[in-house]
């Protein structure tokens, strides 16, 4: 029994101490509330909230601030956001990657307006509930919308929790135990500005490479640093390589300048998505199957892009043509933005246009 308590009273201290470096520390962010609003009354809106966590899952804080800034300024409430046309909102979404994020956003945007009136539950279980908010979202909108005392644990806190209690088990076996670590600090006062602290104490202190042991909060009682090992954590199982797929890209356009563009299949990667038209990826290349009947150029260049799970190369084909497309529509050029294209989509465009720069011939 006493020992628990002194556990309950070092728990406490510890996350004490993070809310007072926080206090004055915080990251200033559009999303966000910060500490001193906080303190003098102001509530976190839950929809930008919510949307700014989907925006970051798997994306730096650098690449989502404008991302962030155009939704809210174009979509100011999750009802206006429901309302958007799909259309719309996955062009905007465009570059951010991680698209089957945008066909969720829609979907719970929407969920939330018809079934709950537009406003989003406040218990991470009811957060749950919606479309594309799992375990770590609805953990992290109840704590930093509404105040609940959940458990938030992202890559930042992964680390800092290895650290911090000296947990040598490589990810991803480790998780288990360091969700306990981290469940063990995280405090019934103010555990959403605690939630963010423990982010913030990640990306700008505890950093994957050379910590900056020396400024952290939390140098006195962290393992790792005692122990010299705070770069090596947290230990991490070897990556399998990434497997190399192929296929064929086709950039096409009318006599008038329109572009020979499609609207990829809902379900799969890049779903929902304005692209260029293009063969299956596989692992070996594949034959040939233009989307429209034209006398296709191939200029010798190749598209490359990175995926989660594996290396993409596409090899560029051109064309101009009047024909009526098998695959895809012409788009007025008036009517397209090279900008709604996802990153690879956007790469043969660019690529085509540095092609006809080079002076090689082209239809195009």
């Amino acid at each position: 029994m006493h020992k628990k308590i002194a556990s309950d009273a070092a728990a406490a201290a510890l996350s004490s101490t993070l809310l007072d470096w926080y206090d004055a520390h915080a990251r200033v962010m559009p999303w966000r509330v910060g500490p001193a609003e906080r303190a003098a009354g102001t509530r976190p809106d839950p929809y930008r909230v919510w949307l700014s966590e989907v925006m970051l899952q798997q994306t730096t804080v650098a690449a989502v601030r404008d991302y962030f800034r155009a939704f809210t300024d174009r979509w100011p409430r999750v009802t206006d956001l429901a309302a958007a046309a799909d259309a719309d909102v996955m062009a905007a979404w465009a570059g951010l990657g991680y698209y089957a994020r945008a066909r969720n956003l829609l979907k719970c945007a929407r969920v939330v307006t018809q079934d709950h009136g537009g406003r989003f539950p406040d218990t991470a279980e009811g957060l749950r509930a919606l479309p594309g908010i799992g375990p770590y979202t609805s953990a992290a909108i109840a704590a930093i919308a509404f105040d609940r005392p959940e458990t938030v644990v992202d890559g930042n806190v992964e680390r800092v929790m290895a650290r911090l209690r000296g947990i040598e088990t490589p990810l991803p076996p480790a998780k288990p135990e360091l969700t306990e670590a981290a469940a063990a600090l995280t405090p019934d006062k103010r555990p959403g500005d605690y939630a963010q602290a423990v982010m913030d104490l990640g990306a700008t202190i505890c950093t994957p490479r050379n910590p900056a042991c020396g400024i952290c909060p939390w140098r006195d009682p962290c393992v790792a640093r005692a122990t010299g090992i705070a770069a090596e954590l947290p230990r991490k199982l070897p990556k399998k390589p990434k497997p190399t797929r192929f296929g064929l890209v086709y950039v096409a356009r009318h006599p008038d300048g329109a572009w020979l563009l499609e609207t990829r299949p809902d379900r799969g990667l890049l779903g929902g998505m304005l692209a260029y038209p293009s063969t299956d990826w596989t692992e070996e290349a594949p034959a040939d199957a233009p989307p429209v009947a034209a006398d296709w150029h191939d200029p010798a260049l190749e598209v490359r892009h990175t995926f989660t799970h594996f290396h993409l190369r596409l090899a560029l084909r051109t064309a101009i043509t009047d024909a009526p497309p098998a695959r895809g529509r012409f788009v007025p050029r008036a009517a397209f933005r090279p900008a709604d294209l996802p990153t690879v989509f956007r790469k043969a465009h660019d690529l085509a246009a540095a092609h006809l720069d080079t002076g090689f011939p082209s239809p195009l």
